[in-house]
């Protein structure tokens, strides 16, 4: 006979939605159970272990790198750096990775949850199953599978040449040329590190621009320097075909810049068109609960599915898909779990592009106000004008508000530049607290800085900003 455990909830999945959702019910006195199918059996799901956190660390190596050869403008020349490739994955595996995931493993057992390897599978509106005869039976559940890379059937030819992020983030070599299929963050990012490490880049994008769902005014500053450090960005090209031969992967191109198309050789293709939501194996269906067309499980305000007992967070439970959207709604979750008035309404979910310069943005953007036709006024400050950016010879940057042109309350904001990402959590909480340009105008900022340039362009719908050339009488 079956083992079988009982529980208040069960968590499955112990990714940036599924273990801090384990932690706040641990919190409240709940019994809990945490399900994860890790293959190494560490917690953190693919955010800390092949997405996120090792992206991150290697960014920041290339950023090291991009500033060594720039040093010389500046009068600093440095000997060309030598790479230990061995070196550098043992310190993101080992020193930044294992050192996180190992905090997660305390914070667990801190806290009385349960963590149980292994898949879990429905049997019935109130039960899973382990591997090796295990089951568990529950009061309460949370699923937080997260999602996985797609890769279309025509490309999956059985080459590990061709790689997704997983793969690429494990640095397996340092190719001499690399194809990107992708003009989204995931391929921007990991083909930056790529180049820093010394390959030649090629992104092939499908749509007309990189970065699409990004205001194109963000976007400019980024592609401008990418296609100084990438052999090249194709835009509105498509992959016809995926084929191996001696040493490479051979890319048929099919776009404007191609007359009858173009065949060229790559030493590996990345392939980051996007991810799909995990629900592989996870017999949604012998619990009753619903999907929409692409897979996404569908939750009311509270998270909850259609089995009121059963609840969905992050990746599994729709768009955006953030580890920080995850980490938000396991708290309105498990907060709705326990009754308390709870629901998942946030104005602002905070995106950000890691590259180099980074881009951010929160609430409305541009494209999104004309679109959905949203009264709007956008105000913009571009960081030549800053003397913080100036000082660190990074002026290429804008920071950009959208407000509602009667009542100047924070709609929007974006910036591309040094520190993006730091940046855009002031605008987060404007538009969470319903601010108003003023607001941010008479909040003191520090000089010099770059947060700066966020009250200056809040200035802007008074009529001036101090260090802008033109001001706008009002």
């Amino acid at each position: 006979m079956a083992d079988v455990r009982e529980v208040q909830l069960l968590v499955i999945g112990g990714g940036p939605g599924g273990y801090p959702a384990a932690l706040h019910a641990a919190d409240h006195g709940l019994k809990v159970a945490l399900v994860d199918d890790d293959a190494a059996g560490k917690l953190g799901g693919v955010c800390l272990n092949r997405g996120c956190i090792p992206s991150k660390a290697l960014l920041h190596v290339a950023k090291l790198l991009n500033e060594a050869r720039d040093a010389a403008e500046w009068g600093l020349t440095f000997k060309t750096p030598e790479i230990d490739l061995e070196k550098l994955r043992n310190y993101v595996q080992q020193k930044v990775v294992g050192k996180l995931t190992g905090g997660i493993g305390q914070l667990t057992k801190g806290r009385g949850v349960e963590v149980i390897k292994g898949h879990a599978t429905f049997t019935d509106a109130h039960t899973v199953a382990i591997p090796g005869g295990e089951s568990i039976r529950f009061k309460n559940c949370i699923i937080a599978t997260g999602s996985v890379p797609a890769i279309p059937k025509p490309w999956q030819i059985g080459n590990d040449r061709i790689m997704d992020s997983t793969a690429a983030l494990l640095l397996p070599d340092i190719p001499q040329k690399m194809l990107v299929i992708g003009g989204g963050y995931i391929g921007l990012e990991i083909g930056s590190v790529y180049a820093a490490l010394g390959a030649k880049i090629t992104v092939v994008e499908a749509l007309d621009t990189i970065l699409a769902p990004v205001d194109r005014d963000l976007v400019v500053p980024l592609e401008k320097k990418l296609r100084q450090q990438f052999e090249a960005i194709f835009t509105g090209t498509k992959i016809e075909g995926l084929s191996a031969e001696s040493g490479g992967i051979v890319a048929k191109m099919a776009g404007a810049e191609f007359e009858g198309g173009r065949s060229e050789k790559f030493d590996c293709v990345l392939v980051s068109v996007g991810r799909r939501p995990n629900f592989a194996n996870l017999g949604l269906e012998q619990a009753g609960v619903k999907q929409d067309e692409r897979g996404f499980i569908t939750v009311d305000k509270q998270r909850r599915t259609n089995v009121p007992h059963i609840q969905a967070i992050g990746d599994i439970a729709g768009e955006p898909g953030l580890a920080h959207k995850a980490t938000a709604e396991a708290r309105v979750a498990v907060e709705a779990l326990l009754g308390e008035p709870s629901e998942w309404s946030p104005r602002a979910i905070p995106a950000v592009i890691f590259t180099d310069p980074e881009i951010a943005w929160a609430g409305l953007t541009q494209q999104q106000a004309e679109a959905q036709q949203v009264p709007h006024e956008v105000l913009k400050f571009p960081w030549a004008a800053s003397g913080r950016a100036v000082s660190i010879a990074r002026t290429e940057g804008v920071t950009k508000l959208l407000v509602d042109p009667a009542s100047k309350r924070m709609l929007g904001a974006g910036l591309c530049g040094a520190g993006a990402g730091e940046m855009i959590a002031e605008a987060v909480l404007a538009i969470e607290m319903g601010a108003v340009a003023r607001d941010l105008v008479e909040s003191i900022h520090p000089h010099p800085t770059l947060s700066e340039t966020v009250m200056e362009a809040a200035e802007l719908a008074y009529g001036a900003a101090t260090h802008m050339a033109k001001p706008t009488k009002r």
